[in-house]
């Protein structure tokens, strides 16, 4: 045990004493504070809609109106239309576009000048009732501006129609669009609300997975490589060695995640209100899904960085890390996209069985409690089954590093070293 601490505690000294781990955790931890602190002191309305902002009004109060008048006008996004067919009402479409300052053009050429110069987001010219063109500078992969003024083409047609028969628009509408009065009662979790943060934490303990495993992987074989394994098993086991190097870097990884995701999610509950709950669906994460997320992603980056030890400790070249890890990264690989998949069917058999397994577990159980239904049972028994399976993990990791770290040249493959496990047996 004395060992065991000793490596420990050097491994996580190399952690800590790396610049680029705590200048990386800390940046990223300041930059986000900083971003979701950032509508506190600018005025980012036109993306929040929530105006407000530090500057004073003429009482010293704080502004939250956005002012009126010309002021207001000049900040709304600038469209031109050519209205040749006699259809359009402006009226309308600044009420339909009412983040939209629209101004009429004087030809078409004036209006693609405008756009082409970007004084106009966009232009549109009507040829008729129920046809036009459409001018963009630029166009984002967010564009609706066509899908708003086809809804403003419609409107202008059932108008003139209307008025040319004799009828009633309003009468018309009433009838044809009746309002629904729904209320809505959720009884257990709204999976389409939390489907994104779920997304978002499968990705976050897969990365963490792959890259501390790779890391693991890599420092055995450059010890390995450098003849420095000689030294270290004579001094301590390679027990000790295995089970420290995980150990520390679970710890880390654990820290860093921690340090940033704390800095993230704690800024955005001190300013949702600025944000007006945009980013709910991304940072407002309920406690027992972060505990769950902690506790199997923990449990998965154990279960998988044992066997990254073992697959280092196989080759003496670190060229050949990628090539001895190869089987074990597509497994993951394959876990991560399943798991993405199957975060449309949350609650369906293929989904409750990969929460069990322990190659799986510890991404789809947080998120079957995250967005579906499950048991405490099944998080008990899916938990036990984890750690059961980190145990065997570690114990088939060790042998594996025990047997490879004394054997140099060739790689040697996964299923020689299991046969010869066998044998030693």
């Amino acid at each position: 045990m004395k060992k065991f601490g000793i490596v420990l505690g050097y491994e996580l000294r190399e952690y800590f004493n790396s610049k680029g781990f705590v200048i990386f955790t800390l940046l990223l931890a300041l930059g986000g504070a900083i971003l979701l602190f950032l509508p506190r002191f600018i005025d980012l309305s036109g993306f929040t809609g929530v105006q407000v902002i530090g500057g004073s009004g003429p009482d010293g109060e704080s502004d939250v109106s956005g002012g009126e008048g010309a002021g207001e006008e000049s900040e709304k996004t600038a469209y031109l239309y050519l209205d040749t067919a006699g259809v359009v009402r402006a009226e309308l479409l600044k009420q339909m576009f009412p983040m939209g300052n629209w101004q009429p053009a004087e030809s078409e050429e004036a209006l693609i000048a405008a756009v082409e110069a970007q004084e106009a987001e966009a232009g549109f010219v009507v040829l008729g009732p129920a046809e036009y063109r459409y001018y963009v500078f630029n166009k984002g992969m967010s564009d609706s501006n066509t899908a708003m003024f086809d809804q403003a083409m419609k409107q202008f047609y059932r108008m003139d129609y209307c008025e040319k028969k004799g009828l009633d628009l309003n009468e018309i509408m009433a009838v044809a669009d009746v309002p629904i009065t729904v209320e809505e009662q959720i009884l257990n979790k709204d999976s389409g609300s939390n489907y994104v943060y779920c997304y978002f934490l499968v990705i976050i303990v897969f990365m963490l997975i792959v890259l501390y495993g790779q890391m693991i992987a890599v420092a055995v074989t450059n010890e390995k490589s450098n003849r420095a394994i000689e030294v270290l098993v004579t001094s301590t086991t390679p027990n000790s060695l295995l089970f420290g190097k995980v150990i520390a870097g679970a710890i880390s990884g654990l820290l860093q995640t921690g340090i940033i995701m704390g800095a993230i999610l704690i800024s955005y509950e001190v300013n949702r209100e600025q944000w007006g709950g945009m980013l709910d669906m991304f940072l407002h994460i309920p406690l027992e899904v972060l505990i769950s997320f902690a506790a199997f992603g923990l449990g998965g980056y154990l279960f998988y960085a044992f066997l990254y030890g073992a697959m280092g400790a196989l080759v003496s070249k670190t060229e050949d890390v990628s090539k001895s890890s190869g089987g074990l990264q597509i497994v993951i690989m394959i876990v991560y996209f399943f798991s993405l998949v199957q975060l449309m069917d949350i609650d369906g058999p293929i989904t409750r069985v990969l929460s069990f397994l322990p190659i799986s577990s510890y991404s789809m159980m947080f998120a079957r409690i995250g967005m579906g239904t499950v048991a405490p049972w099944e998080i008990a028994v899916s938990f036990l089954i984890l750690v059961v399976s980190i145990i065997g993990a570690g114990i088939l990791g060790a042998k594996l590093y025990r047997m490879g770290t004394l054997r140099y040249g060739n790689p040697v493959k996964l299923s020689a070293a299991l046969k010869s496990l066998r044998r030693s047996e």
